[in-house]
């Protein structure tokens, strides 16, 4: 199953101040920098970029990515989720929470910068105040 086929989104991409997320050409970049992530790594990351600020719980990770059931218990997403930390190096924390026994969330980068911190290929306006 091809995760980034299967969530379809109206976005081509993700991208912010660090993060840039290519969905249709499965590639990221940290501060321009290629990420080296394997082809269910990049899967993973897709899904949570994809569904920003929501927890996802494991079971739906593991469905999603690795088509396992809610009945098999394994170390998979944890191993993933370690090597996605490990590639988004000092980012790591500020973009993936875990929420202790339920899941994973995605938290886009917080820092206030024109034309930072929006999916790629939607379009959005921010009231002003006067």
């Amino acid at each position: 199953m091809n995760v980034t086929q299967s969530t379809a989104s109206h976005e081509d991409g993700y991208q912010d101040l660090h993060l840039s997320v290519d969905f249709e050409r499965e590639t990221a970049l940290l501060d321009g920098a290629r990420m080296n992530l394997t082809y269910k790594t990049f899967a993973l990351l897709a899904l949570l970029v994809r569904l920003p600020g929501q927890l996802i719980p494991r079971d739906t990770l593991l469905m999603l990515v690795w088509g396992y059931g809610a009945d098999i218990r394994t170390r998979t997403l944890d191993v993933h989720i370690r090597q996605l930390r490990k590639n988004l190096g000092n980012y790591a924390s500020a973009y993936i929470e875990t929420v202790f026994g339920v899941g994973y969330r995605f938290q886009p980068c917080r820092a206030q910068s024109a034309g930072v911190q929006q999916p790629v290929g939607t379009q959005f306006q921010i009231a002003r105040q006067s």
